[in-house]
């Protein structure tokens, strides 16, 4: 059974006899049934009864009706109410649109809306760059899906999948004051998507294309780029290969090895993957093996498509053939980036001294990070319960407040190379080692750093 966390958290009411021996039995009861108690609040008081609110951590929602029950089974203790902390903090959704100026006057009225309000549209018909500068443009991204790729639940739908474009919204406009919109699309046809994201385009300064399967996700990326005058973003590449390379940066330093001098091995040929492989060779790689489902991705492998033989023109210098363990020996970097459990003790342990493992598979990794710490000296994770985090989060919003900040027509790899480097840069020389290659998403410090590398580089590119 997995730890129980804060994601499986529920407040249990109950009442229970005020000289009885109920309440010290609750913390008991809980621990035994595998829980954690969080908090314990008496919100009533009377002369014969205690209303108690018993918040506990427990592992998932199985396991929180087993600790209810065992609560149940306490003699003196009634059960009122039982919320699910993390359904209580979505009901009516996790964002909200506010005005950034009071109405309270016919004034007010007149220069928000009518008739002061005409000349703001007459001002951007002359010229609709004045949108960037006079409406919420200048601050505002959309952060599009079909719903077809959501996190570890797979094709879920638009519906399914708004509460996490929510999510996505809220972490924008905590870490970079942006105001992001969710848009859920109920279409998954590549020509629908991409018509429907460029007729919506002038309310936005950029635009985040989230969870949507490979390998339409390539072509859609690649059309509204070149259709559209303000960047595109798609954060499960892009996003996921800023964080990898700034952590193997990062993880290089710690073992004393450079990029350009390191074999890396690499598990995963689909979005993320792909984004990691391009970043990494433009950081200067120069020795790397793909493999996916059917073993290593090279020119004479039949029946491969157009972005396999990519990375087959672009990678294996040796022309190495077979499975994932036949190339696993010897390499200095593994980088995962596709299914539980691909990678053994033993394919680590054939490892290159001072080896990294990057086993990004979300939620069971490529293989468990205690069993490679065994072996290898660096090791990172998709996982928020061990250490090296490789999160998403420490890009997006600095990207795009660089981006917006520099009110740029587009995006190129420079920009993306910038953001890594900003992220590794946070981590000092003496705060650098094996268990500390990233910095957290809460640093005071990394979004800021982000934003201001983002800005200087899209800059340069469009003065260049």
């Amino acid at each position: 059974m997995p730890s129980p966390s804060v994601s499986y958290s529920i407040t249990v009411r109950l009442e229970v006899p005020a000289g009885g021996s109920a309440v010290s039995e609750l913390t008991t009861v809980v621990e035994k049934a595998g829980g954690i108690v969080t908090a314990l609040d008496v919100t009533g008081s009377h002369t014969e009864v205690l209303k108690i609110d018993l918040t506990v951590a427990t592992s998932d929602t199985e396991h929180a009706d087993q600790v209810v029950a065992a609560l149940r089974a306490i003699g003196d203790a009634d059960v009122k109410k039982v919320s699910d902390r993390t359904f209580l903090m979505h009901l009516g959704g996790v964002i909200e649109v506010a005005t950034k100026h009071p109405l309270r006057t016919r004034d007010d009225l007149s220069m928000i809306y009518t008739p002061g309000v005409a000349r703001i549209s007459e001002a951007i018909a002359r010229d609709k760059e004045d949108a960037r500068r006079l409406t919420i443009k200048r601050n505002a991204v959309a952060v599009i899906t079909d719903g077809s790729a959501v996190l570890g639940l797979g094709n879920i739908g638009p519906h399914a999948a708004l509460p996490v474009m929510e999510g996505k919204a809220a972490l924008f406009k905590t870490f970079a004051d942006i105001d992001a919109w969710p848009l859920c699309l109920d279409t998954h046809d590549v020509d629908s998507i991409v018509e429907t994201v460029a007729a919506i385009s002038p309310g936005f300064a950029g635009i985040n294309l989230e969870d949507i399967a490979a390998p339409k996700c390539f072509e859609i990326e690649d059309r509204l780029r070149a259709r559209l005058d303000i960047p595109v973003f798609h954060d499960d590449q892009h996003g996921t290969a800023i964080v990898a390379l700034a952590a193997l940066r990062n993880a290089l330093r710690v073992v004393g090895k450079d990029l350009a001098g390191v074999r890396i091995v690499m598990s995963g040929a689909g979005a993320a993957g792909t984004a990691i492989l391009k970043l990494v060779l433009e950081a200067g790689a120069t020795d790397v093996v793909v493999c996916d489902i059917d073993g290593v991705v090279h020119g004479g492998r039949p029946g491969i498509g157009r972005q396999l033989a990519w990375i087959a023109e672009h990678t294996n210098p040796r022309a190495l053939v077979g499975s994932l363990p036949d190339v696993i020996g010897g390499a200095d970097v593994f980088i995962g980036v596709s299914a539980p459990n691909v990678l053994s003790v033993q394919d680590v342990e054939s490892m290159a001294d001072g080896a990294i493992v990057f086993a990004l598979a979300n939620p069971t990794p490529e293989i468990d990070p205690a069993l490679a710490r065994a072996h290898a000296t660096v090791v990172a994770t998709g996982r928020s319960d061990y250490p090296n985090q490789i999160n998403n989060v420490l890009a997006f919003p600095g990207v795009f407040r660089g981006l917006l900040d520099a009110q740029s027509h587009g995006i190129g790899t420079d920009v993306l190379l910038a953001a890594s480097e900003a992220i590794a840069a946070t981590v000092s020389d003496d705060e650098l080692n094996a268990n500390y290659i990233i910095p957290s998403v809460f640093h005071p410090e990394v979004h800021d750093r982000v934003a201001e590398a983002v800005r200087a580089a899209a800059v340069e590119a469009a003065d260049g």
